[in-house]
């Protein structure tokens, strides 16, 4: 097993400054604002979307065509218009259903979270797959093939990781426990979702209201998946809000000597909250835009690329892919959140000196044979589709022509409402993860068995990673030879 003092080693290559994690947390400086322009593009986009939501809802609430908008969408009239109200309690299930579900998450945290986790993992491409014969059967082909194309992505990547599972529980049940036993984090979590539902409340009007509309269903798509990116990012900014929340409280109750009550301070959650809504909301706003589809494509990629083989083509496209998703990791990860709830640095910055740090002391061999990530986004996968699911299906039976809108809007609902209850979780897992690569001691206080274990396993993704680079070379050495010989 390896020793702790070389895990400490490999620590001390990193310093940007002369502190250590511990001074810098204890300092607590004056923080700047940083990354302003985004967070007033937000800002604005929330006051605009909120006008236009209102402004979509009231014109089928209770009368047809009340601020007679129509008028502009003449040319694109093709079906019987509706009301508002027809539509927004489908949308009501949606937020009943991933409600529940994220708390009934969160309540579950302590006792069957890992359970959950591994039905999430296995069940998920079932669950595609019946969803996507469903849609063939509704000779709704776009759709079926859509959630086939996911079901066999989902099943490729499983197989691609099913050795990493095992360590992997291990780090999510580590988390589990880091969150469990600080339950002030788990009070700001249910607040989260109790305001991520009031703005769904609003949002799901407006988009009721485009059901409801005149207009054809080209206009009415495209008018939803307008409202689903801005809904997306809304919902990802608040998730990664709660994220700088979680994980800088965590990072100071591990400073502090573990999460025992005894030793939390009082005011480290008040701090991290003061901190993610004013001077790092702007790199919050920011990073939100794109770490998710970001992280998204690195998985999948990697699944894929260790499942080729000796297609020297495809082997050279997904490689070109790879080092491109790898350059844009460096500059959008999520471990720069921990950055930003510790030092209160630049969303860019933060995720920099974050893929810096995990490169010089190694613990980035670690964090990519990781899947806790990807696993939790399974988890927020299928809440949605389960949501997606109940609001469809009610859906198909009062209007059929609508029922892919609704369920494929309310599958959003569910993912960003269970979203915010995973999103706890993976604060944890990065907190541990920055923790032991700026201080490796933190974590031995904390768990030492989990120490021991976690910088055993980065000793032999070090000894692997070595291995395969030696491989690479002598193939390489060897390629070079053959013309000169011949």
């Amino acid at each position: 097993m390896m020793d702790s003092s070389i895990a400490t080693n490999n620590q001390g290559k990193y310093r940007k400054s002369g502190n250590n994690i511990s001074e810098v947390v204890s300092m607590e400086q004056k923080r700047c604002w940083h990354d302003v322009f985004w967070l007033g593009l937000f800002v604005m986009q929330m006051i605009g979307l909120g006008f236009v939501l209102v402004i979509l809802g009231l014109n089928r609430f209770k009368k047809k065509n009340r601020l007679d908008i129509d008028k502009y969408t003449y040319r694109f009239m093709e079906n019987e218009a509706g009301l508002t109200e027809d539509y927004w309690p489908l949308y009501a299930v949606a937020g009943g259903v991933g409600t529940a579900l994220g708390w009934s998450w969160l309540l579950l945290l302590g006792s069957r979270a890992i359970q959950m986790m591994k039905v999430s993992v296995h069940i998920l491409t079932t669950y595609l797959a019946v969803i996507s014969v469903l849609c063939f059967w509704a000779q709704q082909v776009f759709w079926g093939v859509a959630f086939a194309i996911g079901a066999s992505l989902q099943f490729l990547y499983v197989l691609s990781v099913i050795d990493r599972l095992p360590f992997t529980m291990l780090v999510l049940q580590k988390a589990v426990k880091m969150v469990w036993n600080f339950p002030e984090v788990m009070r700001v979590a249910y607040a989260f979702i109790a305001v991520v539902l009031l703005w769904m409340a609003l949002w799901s009007f407006g988009a009721a209201g485009v059901v409801a509309s005149s207009m054809g269903d080209g206009g009415r798509w495209w008018l939803l998946v307008v409202l689903s990116v801005s809904l997306f990012w809304t919902g990802a900014v608040l998730c990664n809000t709660l994220h700088v929340i979680v994980s800088g409280t965590l990072v100071r109750v591990s400073i502090n000597g573990g999460c025992e009550a005894a030793s939390n301070p009082a005011n480290s959650i008040m701090k991290s909250s003061q901190y993610a809504f004013t001077t790092s909301f702007g790199s919050i706003c920011y990073g939100s835009l794109f770490t998710a589809a970001i992280r998204t494509l690195r998985w999948e990629i990697r699944a894929v690329r260790s499942k080729i083989g000796s297609n020297e083509c495809l082997l050279c496209c997904v490689d070109f892919l790879f080092h491109l998703v790898e350059t844009l990791v460096r500059f959008f990860n999520k471990y720069a959140y921990v950055q930003i709830a510790v030092y209160g640095k630049s969303f860019n910055r933060s995720a920099r000196d974050a893929w810096e740090l995990f490169q010089s002391t190694g613990v980035e061999a670690i964090v990519a044979y990781d899947c806790s990530g990807a696993v939790l986004l399974m988890g927020t996968i299928l809440g949605g589709l389960i949501t997606g699911t109940c609001s469809g299906v009610w859906a198909w039976i009062k209007w059929s022509d609508r029922a892919f809108m609704v369920g494929s809007t309310s599958m959003l609902m569910g993912m960003i409402l269970v979203g915010v209850a995973m999103v706890v979780v993976e604060s944890a897992v990065t907190s541990i993860y920055i923790c032991y690569a700026e201080d490796p001691l933190l974590i031995q206080r904390w768990d030492p068995d989990f120490f021991n274990h976690i910088s055993e396993m980065l000793h032999q993704r070090l000894q692997h990673r070595s291995s395969r680079a030696r491989e690479v070379f002598t193939h390489n050495h060897l390629q070079d030879r053959i013309p000169e010989n011949t």
